[in-house]
């Protein structure tokens, strides 16, 4: 990439979980609001394809495609089907989130920093995965979301807990209109409980119940955002749109780099525990914007314009 490129080329090669897919168009949409670019997704190639084109220096997925500058992957499929297409068609490699495969083999590895990075001129440290979140010109003072996750191998779950918390918080705030959405991994008896929530005015959506984008859209809009503290991604996602945000308590299942994480985020202020809202009545505001793919994007660009 040199200074006189007028159109950046990226191929952003997925393996369609969207998790992963928001992170390759968090940092393609910050891309292209920084410069021009030619946005190409390709599907990363199934069983050990990857591996065969890697070693014969072929990539047939992008065969018909103009060659790129940037290789964005994310995910442990992509990182294979990445290297085989640097192989075959040049460009700079960028894994998001920690790869599966040596550091030294990515020209840039972008990694949380609760995945203890090292300290490396190939490595760039972030708050949380990239997502495509922004602030929305549209947010208003008395609007709330409430945004549900479930059981995972960090966190275990308490239904009338939860269903607790949300009761102090809907006491306490008699003037804010409320949204509360679940995820996928919501069990069917909490989100069954959460329905019922619409008799006190909560505009109630589960997840089968929206479309994609509707979540994001939320955020962007809410001034508060309660996320239960399992949903590590949803966190970063509130805190990149705005959002003053606290954290729902779920039971831990023992201390984590995840846990760890969204601990340090407590620490520095950028998220309100529900112990901290009942003792103090509020919700910090985080003391800085999170807008971490704006960050990497910056990064990127200065390391290879010239």
């Amino acid at each position: 990439m040199s200074s006189t490129t007028l159109m950046l080329t990226l191929w952003l090669i997925t393996d369609n979980k969207p998790g992963h897919r928001s992170q390759l168009q968090g940092l393609a949409q910050a891309l292209a609001a920084r410069t021009a670019v030619d946005t190409h997704w390709i599907d990363a190639p199934a069983g050990r394809s990857s591996l065969w084109q890697w070693l014969g220096g072929r990539f047939p997925a992008g065969a018909d495609l103009p060659a790129p500058d940037l290789i964005l992957v994310a995910g442990h499929r992509t990182h294979l089907a990445g290297l085989a297409a640097r192989r075959a068609r040049g460009g700079r490699l960028v894994a998001l989130m920690r790869p599966s495969l040596p550091l030294g083999w990515f020209d840039l590895c972008v990694i949380p920093q609760h995945d203890k990075p090292p300290a490396r001129t190939n490595v760039l440290a972030t708050r949380g995965v990239l997502n495509t979140a922004r602030p929305s010109a549209e947010r208003e003072a008395d609007t709330g979301l409430f945004l549900i996750g479930g059981p995972s191998k960090h966190h275990g779950w308490d239904t009338h807990g939860l269903l607790a918390q949300i009761d102090a918080i809907l006491a306490a705030t008699p003037g804010m209109r409320w949204t509360l959405t679940t995820s996928r991994r919501t069990p069917a008896e909490t989100e069954a409980a959460l329905l019922t929530l619409r008799e006190r005015g909560v505009d109630v959506r589960p997840v089968a119940d929206t479309p994609p984008g509707w979540a994001m859209a939320q955020v962007a809009r809410s001034a508060l955002a309660w996320v239960t503290e399992d949903s590590v991604s949803m966190v970063y996602e509130s805190l990149t749109a705005g959002a003053a945000t606290g954290l729902l308590a779920v039971p831990r299942l023992g201390e984590t780099r995840i846990t760890a994480g969204v601990a340090q985020l407590q620490q520095e202020g950028f998220v309100t525990p529900f112990a901290g809202w009942q003792r103090e009545g509020r919700l910090h505001t985080p003391p800085t914007p999170l807008r971490e793919a704006d960050r990497v994007a910056d990064a990127v660009l200065s390391r290879w314009q010239q």
